[in-house]
């Protein structure tokens, strides 16, 4: 029998200083990502390859709503049906304030790493925006 890794699905919450719409574009075309997220981004029909130290990954996208989420799945992850990764612009009703929460899924082992990676990417795309907090 296979050892079954079980995957949890874990938040993290960015507080952004922009509009939605500027930060959508950084969150959904290939452009955007590859400024903060990987080396290099391709998309074809839906199908997004993200390039990083010379290997390269794909996604499909499986959601959007503009100014609002994208979602994507890892094609290699296909035996993890409820597995994904989501960017989604929340907006605080009384603030207006702009928040931008991250979905993903690991392990119980990994979460720590995959947040700290989260951290690393975000602060790019932050500073890319001129909205860096520190």
């Amino acid at each position: 029998m296979e050892n079954m890794t079980i995957l949890k699905k874990y938040t993290v919450e960015y507080h952004v200083k922009s509009t939605p719409r500027l930060l959508y574009n950084y969150l959904h075309s290939p452009d955007g990502l590859d400024l903060w997220f990987a080396e290099k981004v391709i998309a074809k029909d839906n199908i997004y390859h993200f390039f990083w130290n010379g290997s390269e990954q794909q996604a499909k996208l499986i959601g959007k709503k503009e100014n609002d989420f994208v979602r994507f799945k890892w094609l290699e992850n296909d035996d993890e049906e409820e597995c994904f990764f989501e960017f989604k612009i929340n907006i605080e009703p009384v603030t207006n304030d702009i928040a931008l929460l991250i979905t993903d899924f690991a392990d119980d082992s990994d979460i720590k790493s995959a947040k700290l990676l989260w951290d690393v990417n975000v602060s790019k795309l932050l500073r890319l925006m001129g909205s860096d907090q520190k």
